[in-house]
């Protein structure tokens, strides 16, 4: 038998408070599907969102992060082209240079006018709803 639920999975949008402008890190994925991505992946059995959040970051970006706040949780039986899947995106802060390892096969820093348009999953809508709130206070709607 499939299992026929969708799978939890954590994205960490990661500011850089040591920098004036507060960027975000972005990996560029090491496997398929392959393009620009928020840090994050599965949740492990038995592993709270919150310790996936921080295992997640640590492991593709170098980078021990504080969680600042659950941000919203995207559950479009589309948005992961794998499987059906949903993602708690929490917000976080962190300082540093990060490196990329794990499934990162690079990263970079970004401005918000500097996003790269090859993003993976629906990771480009969950940014323009992150810059919307960093800039204007205003949530994602339910």
């Amino acid at each position: 038998m499939t299992d026929r639920n969708p799978a939890p999975t954590v994205d960490i949008i990661i500011e850089l408070i040591d920098r004036p402008t507060r960027p975000i890190v972005l990996i560029e994925r090491r496997n398929p599907p392959h393009g620009w991505a928020i840090p994050g992946g599965f949740i492990d059995y038995g592993e709270s969102a919150e310790t996936a959040a921080r295992r997640e970051a640590l492991e593709e970006t170098s980078l021990p992060v504080e969680l600042t706040e659950q941000f919203y949780v995207y559950s479009n039986p589309q948005r992961d082209p794998r499987r059906h899947t949903l993602a708690i995106v929490f917000l976080a802060t962190a300082t540093g240079e990060p490196e990329a390892a794990d499934d990162a096969q690079t990263l970079d820093i970004f401005e918000p006018d500097q996003i790269p348009t090859s993003l993976c999953f629906d990771h480009g809508q969950i940014l323009q709803d992150y810059w919307r709130y960093r800039t204007r206070g205003i949530r994602p709607k339910l």
